[in-house]
């Protein structure tokens, strides 16, 4: 298999821009200064993670692909004059979260018709045992919205509990309530019971 001369010059393209040392707010004063590379810099950078926080909301891959756009658009036209006064994914969180969720809200009114359609006609499937992985998930669905962000922030994002007040603009004392009373739903429930049980 050899690689064409368009697919090499597009991996030195890229690689040019994700071996940029500049920091996050380095690249703000460059956009702010006329670099449009350091815009490209910026948005290859954080692209995947954008994707990945919007499936979270959306479950929806073209979803997700389509709050991408509007996410960078939407910082584009700060441009000139944005300042970043804290860590850019910390600034960018809410903006996907709100597009996110109007995005998925739009799409349900759509398919909601559709699905109890599909509800009427689809057989009754067997039930298959779940795997603790499968009844988390489920569990974790039946939790607040509240307590389900803040449980991802802290356990999938790693973020410090401080992080997760800044993120969503909440007092750490209503941070520590919300985890505390979503891990305490996860250790009652019978599916979920078994990961924190000591061995």
């Amino acid at each position: 298999f050899h690689k064409s001369k368009n697919d090499v010059s597009c991996a030195r393209y890229l690689s040019s821009y994700f071996e940029d040392m500049r920091s996050d707010k380095e690249l703000v004063s460059a956009i702010n200064g006329g670099d449009p590379d350091a815009f490209e810099v910026l948005y290859l950078r954080h692209r995947d993670w954008t994707v990945n926080l919007a499936f979270r909301f959306t479950s929806d891959r073209e979803l997700a692909l389509d709050v991408l756009q509007e996410t960078f658009l939407y910082l584009l036209k700060k441009f000139p004059g944005f300042t970043l006064r804290a860590k850019f994914t910390t600034f960018l969180y809410p903006v996907i979260r709100n597009l996110a969720l109007n995005a998925r809200k739009k799409n349900q009114r759509y398919e909601l018709v559709d699905d109890k359609l599909e509800e009427l006609t689809e057989p009754v499937e067997p039930d298959v045992e779940e795997n603790l992985e499968d009844q988390l998930r489920m569990v974790m669905g039946n939790l607040p919205v509240q307590q389900q962000e803040v449980l991802l922030l802290r356990f999938v994002d790693d973020h410090s509990l401080n992080e997760i007040a800044e993120i969503l603009e909440i007092p750490p004392g209503t941070v520590k309530s919300r985890l505390h009373n979503a891990l305490r739903a996860l250790a009652e429930n019978p599916r979920t019971k078994t990961y924190f049980e000591k061995e």
